[in-house]
């Protein structure tokens, strides 16, 4: 049958080096890719072997990145980069060099802002529940909880709309 048939090395090699040079891959992406073309787990393994050698494909570059666009772009926190990154099967050291790239101080106020822009669409006037609903809306980003209480807990009148 046609539709059976496993893919040539070197078209696969081809494929996946094409896939790697447009834009920035993780190992599990195109490994998952090259099982879908049908290659042989042997020829997937000596593909991404030779990728990576040849720098095409770069777990902890592709790790780099995705903190520093995720975090910039879509404001997320560090667990659910973690989490991401994990799902990925990037390892756990690679993970954490790459979160180390975030700035601190641009962390914490990019959560306060979060918190902030969200407190303003908020209806809710009674204290304890609006806290409640800023926390899950950080969490939800990804944000640690004792870096979401320190920011909802400074002066009560930064994150009220009256």
């Amino acid at each position: 049958m046609p539709g059976d048939e496993r893919m040539e090395y070197k078209v696969a090699l081809q494929r996946a080096a094409a896939l790697c040079s447009r834009q920035e891959q993780c190992s599990s992406h195109i490994r998952e890719k090259l099982k879908s073309w049908k290659v042989s787990e042997a020829d997937a393994e000596q593909i991404i072997a030779l990728l990576q050698k040849e720098k095409f494909l770069d777990d902890s570059r592709y790790a780099t990145f995705y903190v520093r666009d995720k975090f910039r772009f879509n404001s997320w926190g560090k667990i659910k980069l973690t989490v991401m990154l994990r799902q990925k099967k990037i390892p756990k050291a690679i993970i954490e060099k790459a979160l180390s790239q975030i700035e601190p101080e641009s962390y914490y106020q990019t959560c306060k802002r979060l918190i902030s822009v969200k407190s303003s669409t908020l209806k809710e006037s009674n204290q304890f529940k609006r806290k409640g609903k800023l926390f899950r809306f950080a969490v939800q980003r990804g944000f640690e909880s004792d870096l979401i209480h320190r920011i909802l807990n400074m002066e009560e009148g930064d994150f009220e709309v009256d």
